[in-house]
């Protein structure tokens, strides 16, 4: 161990600060896969030393030494994996990773399976970030709809609609007089700009 390490104190505040929120979620997101994969890799050892104590009767268990190296995704899937939890926002990190935990809870997985169930949850958030955005999306055109509709409304407000004024014509009035109707659609309001 150094000295430096030590001495961390010594170093800028503004160490944490140089990296973007996405760079964090990606850091996060994929430190709490690495501890899942091992947590799974420990119960996987566990399970198997349980099975075989009950298939021999005997615990060798404090005679075997645990192979430190265990299973690990791929460079490619691990940058398909930093791709998608890119496209994370960073208030999301917390529910992800929470998702993330219940799901491996319940299934209770192998080592090779935590990435694929990691990349379930992450696909699921991404499909409800989507849907959010969507979701403001359309409000926003909905009241910039609304600000349309209020001025459309107040342009009709400026024209009356004045349907018992007397001197519009009726068709009882023709036929009481014994008229022709003049070629106005009778079934329409007169309207009249008032000033």
């Amino acid at each position: 161990m150094s000295l430096a390490s030590w001495f961390r104190w010594n170093e800028p505040p503004n160490r944490i600060s140089q990296r973007s929120p996405a760079e964090m979620v990606v850091e996060t997101l994929m430190l709490e896969l690495s501890w899942q994969m091992k947590q799974a890799q420990k119960q996987q050892r566990e399970r198997e030393n349980e099975y075989r104590r009950i298939r021999t009767g005997v615990d060798y268990g404090w005679l075997v030494s645990h192979p430190r190296q265990g299973y690990d995704i791929s460079p490619g899937e691990r940058l398909q994996l930093e791709d998608m939890c890119s496209k994370i926002h960073p208030s999301y990190c917390g529910p992800v990773i929470l998702r993330f935990r219940q799901v491996v809870a319940e299934y209770e997985p192998e080592a090779q399976e935590v990435s694929r169930l990691f990349r379930s949850v992450l696909q699921e958030a991404a499909e409800k970030i989507k849907e959010e955005e969507e979701a403001k999306k359309l409000a926003r055109q909905w009241n910039t709809k609304n600000r349309t509709s209020l001025s459309l409304t107040t342009f009709k407000s400026r024209s009356r609609i004045s349907p018992f004024i007397s001197d519009i014509k009726t068709i009882s009035e023709d036929v009481e007089r014994g008229t022709q109707p003049n070629r106005r659609v009778w079934s329409m309001p007169e309207f009249r700009n008032t000033k």
